[in-house]
């Protein structure tokens, strides 16, 4: 019994060790395995990667480049390109045996890729060919370049100078025509020396040599609709030449200007995206490219800009044409399209200066203007007045959309010798009260004007108003003396006199001032009509005369409230005259009949 049981533990032995030994085989089988599954993926990718299929060759050399499946195909073969490359680099022998066939497939790739792109091209070159279809028909297979690029660079710099040269000259074509046609549609004269604010065109000689006058001269100096190629019209298509010529249209400088670099703008920011997303440019590169392209076009434009800004003296003109640059700036930046901020900023190097220095021709002719040579001056608005009120309005109307510190700056400069050359204007009357009446029509018929055309947040008059405020109460003063001057000069005399208290010095002037209280209390009421009267005839605006009269009488009411209450002050109320005194009320009916006047 002892034996079998031994026998029985020594053959439990033997199973346990060959289970142990099975053990290990299986896990040395299973490493193989997976060490033969890894061998396999990777030696079956490699093969796949070498081996080029018909299906590619045939396609590569009979399908078109615009078929789906040659761009398919060409995908492949690029990779299999970069993939023999690659395992050349490393010594791979097996690389030979498919690396001619490669070769071949890409020359063949590339010649005909090659012909497509110079195809392609040779389309810009046709008359009225519109390049934006053939532009986006060559992104559709920007691939075809990016293939070039790596695969044969001499080709690719070939077909990218092809294109240089020729859209160069597209362009170059396009925009020069273009810009001479539409010059042709311009009104006919632009605003000379003889248009600045200062000068006095009423009695310039018609002789056979002098120049005739801007049609509808009142353009030269106000603004209009001329504003709305900055609002309305900023984006408009583009003026068609033959289209405006056959319907005998004439356009102002700053409408054709806007067509022009609205065109360039649409034009140019499409240039650069394409270049950026087919040639593969960003940065400098992109730049470099599009200064290949268009910088004889932007050449040829600045020339022209510069030929009529050199010529003009239209300020409104030439700062809506700045306007416009700003604003073409700020779209130019919003499609993000640097290229055209160097171009932008030439231009306005160009019509900054010229709009400064047509800016200070009218101040000077402001200067200079000889006051004796303008003829017989009336209490009305000034014709130069006029300009300077709708020039003005025009420069603050369009500084509020974009603000220009140049603008703010010329136009303070402007003020000041207006205000001054007013003054020498007014001079030219003998009487104090003329002098004012000429000096607040004046003031009001300019403030009207800004008004009219401007935000009711503008401080660019806030000095006018102020000289407005200080000459009406002037002419208060001296309308109201000739008939109460008396009444209102013994009122203020009395008030110092009782604050001193010498008011008893009046006693031995009792019957002088008892006559001036009977004198007013007989003529009050025709001094009043006559004030009207005289208010009626001196001033223009219904409006700013109404509130000068009641201004006037409100005055009257006062300085009659105060005379009562001096009256009733000692010495005072015990004078008999003291009970002659008339109500104020009926002063204040009196008054209120005129309210409406005007």
């Amino acid at each position: 019994m002892e034996s079998m049981l031994e026998g029985f533990q020594l053959h439990l032995g033997n199973i346990s060790s060959e289970i142990h030994a099975l053990q290990q085989q299986s896990m040395q089988m299973n490493i193989k395995l997976k060490n033969r599954q890894a061998v396999r993926g990777e030696l079956s990718q490699y093969i796949d990667e070498l081996i080029v299929s018909e299906a590619m060759i045939n396609h590569i050399l009979e399908t078109k480049v615009t078929e789906r499946e040659f761009l398919e195909q060409l995908h492949e073969l690029n990779q299999k390109i970069n993939f023999v490359k690659e395992q050349s680099f490393k010594d791979s022998r097996s690389v030979h045996d498919v690396h001619g066939v490669i070769d071949k497939l890409k020359f063949k790739a590339v010649a005909k890729i090659r012909e497509f792109c110079l195809t392609k091209i040779n389309l810009f070159k046709k008359p009225l060919a519109n390049y934006q279809i053939t532009q986006n028909a060559l992104l559709k297979f920007k691939f075809y370049f990016e293939f070039i690029a790596c695969q044969a660079p001499q080709v690719a710099r070939e077909v990218r100078d092809e294109y240089i040269d020729t859209m160069a000259k597209v362009y170059i074509s396009y925009f020069k025509a273009y810009a001479t046609k539409l010059m042709k549609l311009q009104v006919e004269r632009v605003a000379g020396k003889e248009d600045l604010l200062g000068v006095d065109d009423t009695n310039r000689s018609k002789g056979f040599f002098s120049k005739p006058s801007v049609k509808q001269k009142s353009s030269t100096f106000t603004l209009g609709h001329r504003g709305d190629v900055l609002t309305a019209h900023l984006e408009s298509p583009a003026v068609v030449p033959h289209t405006a010529s056959k319907d005998d249209r004439k356009f102002s400088y700053e409408q054709l200007f806007r067509s022009i670099q609205f065109t360039l703008l649409d034009n140019a920011c499409r240039e650069y995206l394409f270049l950026s997303d087919f040639f593969m440019l960003s940065g400098a590169a992109a730049a470099e490219m599009f200064n290949a392209i268009l910088g004889k076009t932007l050449d040829i434009l600045l020339k022209e800009i510069d030929c009529h800004v050199k010529e003009t003296y239209d300020a409104i003109s030439l700062f809506i044409c700045v306007q416009l640059v700003n604003k073409y700036q700020l779209m130019a930046s919003e499609r993000r399209v640097p290229a055209l901020m160097k171009y932008f900023d030439a231009v306005l190097g160009l019509l900054q200066p010229r709009f400064e220095f047509v800016f200070f021709q009218h101040i000077h002719s402001v200067q200079t203007c000889d006051t004796q040579k303008l003829g017989q001056v009336d209490l009305q608005p000034h014709f130069i007045s006029r300009r300077y009120a709708e020039l003005c309005a025009a420069i603050i109307a369009l500084n509020e959309q974009s603000e220009n510190d140049q603008a703010v700056r010329l136009l303070s400069q402007l003020e000041l010798e207006m205000q001054t050359w007013l003054l020498k204007m007014a001079a030219e009357f003998s009487h104090r009260k003329d002098q004012l009446v000429f000096l607040i029509n004046n003031y009001d018929m300019i403030l009207s004007v800004v008004a009219e055309h401007t935000s009711s947040e503008s401080h660019h008059m806030d000095t006018f108003k102020s000289l407005l405020t200080s000459r009406t109460e002037e002419y208060v003063e001296e309308v109201l003396a000739p008939y109460f001057g008396g009444i209102m000069a013994f009122v203020k005399e009395a008030e110092n006199r009782l604050e001193q208290d010498r008011a008893g010095d009046y006693a031995k002037h009792e019957q002088k001032i008892s006559q001036l209280i009977r004198g007013f209390n007989a003529d009050w009421k025709k001094a009043i009509d006559s004030i009207n009267a005289d208010i009626m005839r001196s001033f223009t605006n219904f409006k700013s005369g109404t509130q000068i009269l009641q201004t006037a009488l409100t005055q009257l009411i006062q300085f009659y409230h105060r005379l009562q209450k001096v009256m009733s002050q000692p010495p005072f109320r015990n004078w008999p005259i003291k009970n002659d005194l008339i109500n104020i009320h009926n002063i204040m009916v009196e008054v209120k009949k005129h309210k409406f006047t005007f």
